[in-house]
């Protein structure tokens, strides 16, 4: 997500879930196809100073057994896991911070009974302050990064690789050469894990085919991998500049409409994507927004392989887009995502 906007006024709670009574639309609804992946951001690790010498565990920490026991009862089975890059690589080409690969490599380990786990390098297409909007440079500091973390990473097929989150200010033919080059670095470091590749200008669905020859759409027509297993990353907010940060949603069919030029687009490529971030506050209107985005990803099942729901975890106190329960009390936005998640398994 952009900047996050943490002091909302108070919404709706209770009041909201009324919309949803027996007999609903979202009762009836055909399920065509559901996803194979459906999960939440834990995105703790994230959290902080991004430049100091922060403690770990006191400004920022990676999600624990405890903070994912919560969604793995509700029945999901991904998890998109955060990490700033300095933190993890301090210098440009230097070698992996051990001491912070031991603290990620505890939280995959607890993460283990999901099926996916999307390490989510989360710089905003960035490098301490600096854009990757140099093709040479930009690629090589990137697939420097991802060929070391793939080295270490090969042999859990759980582990997928988000390599940028929402990158923006960088061409998208630009970008499109440093995602070629990061994915054959991967490839090349004998990792086949599932990798996401976003677009530029925050790789928004809404904004996929937007800008004509310097779109998402035409610079990322035709990408491959040769090993047959990315998807494109994109992400989905419903409020009124797609921004994740606003107490409202547009409407209750927002999502859909915000969706359909880039699943279009998908379905002619014969590409598949991940929804990997997508959240609304618990508003009536927002609560049936969800629950309609929620419906058109299985009509479109063919070309969405999955979902990841902004957020949840421990840290984020008022945030009304959290679905972590508070007091062993669940969020609105929960029942709308299990009563979606129950009807995959049927």
């Amino acid at each position: 997500m952009g900047q996050l906007i943490i002091g909302f006024t108070a919404l709706l709670g209770v009041a909201a879930l009324a919309v949803f009574e027996p007999g609903a639309a979202t009762d009836t609804r055909k399920v065509h196809t559901p996803p194979r992946y459906y999960g939440v951001n834990l995105p703790s690790g994230t959290f902080g100073k991004k430049h100091g010498q922060e403690k770990y565990g006191k400004g920022y920490a990676y999600p624990s057994r405890a903070e994912a026991e919560p969604f793995l009862a509700m029945g999901m089975n991904a998890v998109r896991v955060g990490f700033i890059w300095e933190r993890l690589q301090h210098d440009p080409f230097g070698p992996l911070d051990p001491d912070e690969m031991r603290h990620l490599d505890s939280s995959v380990d607890a993460l283990g009974d999901f099926k996916l786990i999307v390490l989510d390098v989360h710089n905003y297409g960035s490098f301490d302050g600096t854009k990757l909007d140099d093709p040479e440079r930009g690629a090589a500091l990137l697939s420097d990064l991802w060929t070391k973390l793939a080295q270490h990473y090969r042999s859990n097929p759980r582990i997928a690789f988000g390599i940028m989150n929402e990158p923006h200010g960088i061409d998208a033919d630009v970008w499109r050469k440093i995602s070629e080059r990061t994915l054959a670095a991967i490839r090349a470091a004998g990792a086949r894990n599932l990798v996401l590749v976003p677009g530029t200008r925050w790789t928004g669905g809404h904004s996929w085919n937007a800008g004509g020859d310097s779109s998402n759409a035409a610079a990322m027509r035709g990408f491959r991998d040769p090993a047959g297993n990315f998807m494109f990353e994109i992400h989905q907010y419903l409020d009124s500049d797609s921004s994740g940060t606003n107490p409202d949603c547009v409407d209750a069919t927002v999502g859909r409409r915000r969706l359909t030029k880039v699943t279009k687009w998908l379905r002619e490529q014969h590409a598949k994507a991940f929804l990997a971030e997508f959240g609304v506050p618990p508003t009536s209107v927002c609560l049936q927004a969800l629950n309609d985005t929620l419906s058109f990803l299985e009509e479109n099942g063919d070309v969405w392989a999955g979902w990841t729901y902004w957020a949840g975890g421990a840290r984020w106190h008022n945030y009304p887009y959290s679905i972590q329960p508070e007091s062993g009390q669940a969020k609105p936005q929960t029942e709308i995502l299990m009563r979606h998640i129950k009807s995959y398994r049927r």
